[in-house]
């Protein structure tokens, strides 16, 4: 017989059977359960739901600098209720990789110009990701969440868009809304009896519009615009770095979702008149008719090769495109929207700021722009000509460089990600490259805290390229980024001819409020008045 082999009794089979019974009856799970009725058992789950949450966090932190523990389940999120950018900048300088952990979100900090750029550079490992709401807002379906080949194919039928021809035929419309609201500015400042006011709102509403008219053109009216201009505060709110998971009724998310849902609806509305109008063979005037003209140019050629056409090499569109819904393109529109509201508004309040403190820098800026137009203040530009306004593009590449309106951009590790040698950020993570430190990196701008212009002139600054991220780079870069510095600097050099501003400077001027980006802490205080001819 085997050494191992054994035999078990009939007897033996009934006294296993017995001991089994007991002690499912009066064993340890039993009296477990039984000592653990009501409010034990829920106060015992919550302890292990808590000693596991710490656990998890810990487990993530791994070697890289956070706090020791998190605060159960919320983590810091009754803090960045109200963000604070002393706070923000503190973690971005204690350490090249820093954490925190909100909710059920892990997040990884990139803080320094190669840690960002690793993270902005590897879609391998990352994608873009915003907040949850945004999926909710944006739709989980729109180009921002497209990853790989997807977003590279969509984003080549944008590009179009946003040609050096196409933007010169932008600017007539944004001339016209500048000029609109410039005489705003001035009858705020007269029904207030003089009285400096905060103007931020005002810079919000006016970027808003002149998104609005250069996206989407006539096809949306005064009080859409209006609508838009007002609402978009709450689709911000709905999309801030960090909020409540899910969307509550009367809740931020709740009411941003309501917004956004106005948008995409009027923005589909547009979408459809501009088909009909291209088709039926109007002009160009704004985003949406380049791109729905291109869609019936890669039609009408598709449909000529369908017929057996030999069409010469000269007629074939530059870009073959598919045909988009109107909903995609509304989807797409609002992206554009949502990328460009908040930075430009955030842009456009610095601007005036600190050409109102540095009046030095503003007549340089109003000199040459009047110049340019041969001495008429209301002669057009065109876009090779804005572009050689020295001062005016140097005065918005600083300003851009010292207050950079995108200061952090999310994204998701799609699986686990070697950020270094030593660190893995785990597969679901948030990993956020920041642009601020890199910004004001002293190697690459020496006196990096004070505003200096002629860096961008006489010295070394354009070739600080690895430390330019205020557009991002790799393949999510921003899109619309020529469009944004040449739309600031006809703002600024329309206003510096036509109106003379002032600056009520408090102890909060400088300070820094994030708000989605950052804005000045008093939301900046001016009186405008119209300039002498």
């Amino acid at each position: 017989m085997a050494v191992n082999a054994s035999f078990v009794s009939p007897t033996a089979d009934a006294k296993v059977a017995h001991m089994a019974t007991s002690f499912d009856t009066d064993g340890l799970v039993s009296i477990l359960m039984k000592n653990l009725s009501g409010w034990r058992l829920v106060l015992t789950l919550l302890a292990l739901a808590v000693v596991y949450d710490q656990f998890r966090y810990i487990w993530n932190k791994g070697s890289i600098v956070g706090p020791m523990w998190k605060t159960p389940f919320i983590g810091p999120f009754l803090e960045s209720v109200n963000p604070d950018f002393n706070q923000y900048h503190a973690k971005w300088t204690s350490g090249p990789l820093s954490c925190v952990s909100v909710f059920h979100k892990f997040v990884v900090i990139a803080s320094t110009r190669d840690m960002a750029r690793k993270i902005f550079n590897s879609p391998t490992f990352v994608k873009p990701c915003v907040v949850d709401a945004a999926y909710k807002l944006l739709r989980p379906q729109n180009w921002v969440f497209l990853d790989g080949k997807a977003h590279v194919d969509y984003r080549k039928g944008l590009n179009g868009l946003f040609t050096r021809q196409a933007l010169d035929q932008y600017l007539p419309i944004q001339e016209d809304i500048y000029n609109q609201y410039f005489k705003k500015f001035v009858q705020i400042t007269k029904d207030n009896n003089g009285k400096a006011v905060p103007f931020m709102g005002e810079f919000r509403e006016l970027q808003c519009a002149l998104s609005c008219r250069t996206f989407v053109g006539q096809y949306i009216s005064e009080e859409a615009i209006k609508k838009i201009a007002d609402d978009y505060y709450l689709i911000t709110a709905a999309l801030e770095l960090v909020n409540f998971p899910i969307i509550l009724p009367f809740t931020k998310s709740w009411y941003g979702k309501k917004s956004a849902d106005m948008v995409l609806e009027e923005f589909s509305r547009c979408a459809a008149k501009a088909k009909v109008r291209l088709a039926a063979g109007g002009e160009k005037n704004c985003i949406l008719d380049f791109w729905v003209s291109s869609m019936i140019e890669s039609e009408n050629y598709r449909e000529r090769i369908a017929a057996g056409e030999k069409v010469p090499d000269t007629e074939k569109p530059s870009m073959l495109i598919r045909e988009f819904t109107d909903f995609e393109i509304s989807m797409t529109l609002f992206t554009f929207l949502f990328a460009s509201q908040d930075a430009t508004s955030s842009a456009n309040t610095w601007l005036f700021q600190i050409m109102a403190d540095r009046p030095e820098f503003l007549e340089k800026v109003r000199e040459e722009n009047i110049a340019a137009r041969n001495g008429d203040i209301h002669a057009p530009i065109s876009l090779d000509n804005l572009e050689k306004l020295t001062w005016t593009r140097a005065v918005v590449k600083e300003t851009l460089r010292y207050r950079p309106p995108v200061i952090m951009v999310p994204y998701v590790a799609k699986k686990d990600f070697p950020i270094t040698p030593e660190y893995t950020a785990p597969k679901g993570s948030m990993v956020i490259p920041t642009t601020y430190l890199a910004l004001h990196d002293p190697e690459a701008y020496q006196d990096p805290e004070s505003f200096i212009p002629e860096r961008w002139i006489t010295g070394d600054a354009d070739k600080q390229v690895k430390n330019w991220l205020v557009f991002g780079t790799g393949p999510h870069y921003c899109l619309g980024q020529v469009y944004a510095q040449a739309n600031l600097m006809l703002m600024i050099g329309k206003a510096s001819m036509m109106l003379d501003w002032k600056h009520q400077v408090t102890d909060k001027s400088e300070e820094i409020k994030v708000f989605a980006t950052i804005f000045p802490m008093d939301d900046c205080l001016l009186t405008f008045s119209e300039r002498e001819a």
